[in-house]
C-alpha cells in the first residue's frame, strides 16, 4: 500500500508559508512512518488547505481559521491510521 502524501496549500499574499511548515513538521514528526511526503504549495486568494489525496482535512474558510495542532493531528490520523493512538493528544480537552 503506498504512503500517503498531504499537500498544504497557502496564501502567499497572506504571508501563510511558516504556518504551512510549521504544521508539514509536526505531520512528519508524528507520522514519520505513516507519510510518504508532504508537499507545501504556493497559492494566493486567502486560501489555506490541507488535503490527503482527494479528502480534505482542512480547509481555512469552511472549518474556520486555522486549525489546533492537535485536531489537525486527529484529523490525519484518522484518514491515514485509524488505529493509531496519539497519546495526549487523544485526551479530552
Amino acid at each position: 500500500m503506498p504512503t500517503p502524501r498531504i499537500v498544504i496549500t497557502y496564501c502567499t499574499q497572506c504571508r501563510w508559508q511558516l504556518r504551512a511548515q510549521w504544521y508539514a513538521g509536526e505531520l512528519l514528526q508524528t507520522f514519520s512512518d505513516e507519510i510518504g511526503e508532504v508537499a507545501i504549495v504556493p497559492s494566493s486568494g486567502g486560501v489555506f488547505r490541507i488535503e490527503i489525496g482527494d479528502e480534505r482535512v482542512w480547509n481555512r474558510k469552511r472549518d474556520g481559521g486555522f486549525p489546533e495542532i492537535t485536531e489537525l493531528k486527529r484529523r490525519v490520523r484518522d484518514i491515514i491510521a485509524p488505529g493509531r493512538s496519539l497519546g495526549h493528544s487523544d485526551k479530552a480537552d
